[in-house]
């Protein structure tokens, strides 16, 4: 990639899904699909492990992932920008439940690139970012609620 590229790129997050119980229904695949096909984002980067009970870690190739016999994950094989390194992925597995898998993926946020883009001509630089969980605003939303019924 090209430094005018990485110019025009938008802002980069990661996800570390974990599966419990290596259940992997491949529910939200469609929907990942859906999100490349429509340019919202550009998978950088995708890899899926398994904690085993022993707490050692193993990748797994991209292949039938929801047991269904079609091949879910053929549209992202080779995604590898080299962003997600051994060490990355041994973090994330920190993170996961012994018998549990994940996926993790690195994306670029293509529809925020125009903006991202713009500020940097501008001069601007992005210092911070982050996510608030969905799991937070629910316990904040309901721990405003119980103040305001009191």
């Amino acid at each position: 990639m090209s430094a005018d590229e990485l110019y025009e790129m938008g802002p980069v997050d990661y996800m570390v899904v974990e599966f419990p119980g290596n259940r992997m229904t491949g529910e939200g695949l469609p929907l990942l699909v859906d999100l490349v096909e429509r340019g919202i984002i550009r998978i950088l980067d995708l890899s899926f492990v398994r904690k085993e009970t022993d707490g050692s870690v193993t990748g797994l190739e991209i292949a039938d992932i929801d047991g269904d016999g079609e091949l879910d994950l053929t549209v992202f094989e080779g995604a590898s920008s080299g962003l997600l390194g051994d060490d990355d992925i041994q973090d994330a597995s920190a993170v996961l439940e012994p018998g549990s898998s994940a996926g993790i993926i690195v994306y670029e946020n293509l529809w925020a690139a125009p903006l991202a883009s713009a500020l940097r001509r501008g001069g601007a630089q992005l210092v911070a970012g982050g996510r608030i969980p969905v799991q937070a605003i629910l316990a904040s939303l309901e721990a405003a609620e119980a103040q305001s019924d009191s």
